[in-house]
């Protein structure tokens, strides 16, 4: 996982400096948290970011408990309307996490690393949480709704595949008979 945060890193470092011979062309980049953690997470689900819950449920293990690498989907609330994902970076206790995101709150566009987020739903579930807020240097005053976490290994049949025998001679098919 830590190489290939560091190859996005690179990655992006290059991208970068590409502008460089265009001065003002770094303001241009403009990170969605889509974009952003489908290259980091490395798990390809494409479409708004409510859409990777269900999406997940489809083709990626999913859950309720936080892991290194995960995705984080929220629900679709309030003024953000078409949800929110953001990978785990670390899992630091059993209801706090850290995350790595774009296009949050007070940095519009711009990637986060290790946000602090805490589950504060009453289970201990993971179905809602708080995220830090940098501007205010604190968690946030919102609650977020969220679906669960999306891993980043895909599903896998737990029953092994039949293979159909097929018949030899016509007459295994029901020809030549009477």
């Amino acid at each position: 996982m830590l190489k290939r945060l560091s190859a996005l890193m690179v990655a992006a470092t290059l991208g970068l400096s590409l502008f460089a011979v265009s001065p003002g062309r770094t303001q241009d980049v403009y990170w969605q948290c889509v974009t952003f953690v489908r290259l980091a997470s490395g798990i390809e689900i494409y479409g708004d970011a409510w859409t990777w819950w269900r999406q997940g449920t489809q083709q990626f293990r999913t859950g309720n408990q936080p892991e290194t690498g995960a995705v984080l989907v929220f629900q679709p609330h309030g003024r953000m309307t078409r949800g929110h994902v953001a990978m785990v970076s670390e899992v630091l206790t059993d209801r706090v996490i850290r995350v790595t995101h774009a296009n949050w709150g007070g940095s519009r566009g711009k990637i986060e690393e290790n946000v602090t987020v805490v589950d504060v739903s009453d289970a201990g579930d993971w179905s809602a949480v708080k995220v830090w807020y940098a501007p205010i240097n604190d968690l946030g005053s919102s609650v977020y709704p969220i679906y669960g976490f999306v891993y980043k290994e895909p599903l896998t049949s737990s029953a092994p595949l039949r293979q159909a025998a097929l018949p030899e001679t016509a007459a295994e098919f029901g020809f030549g008979q009477p």
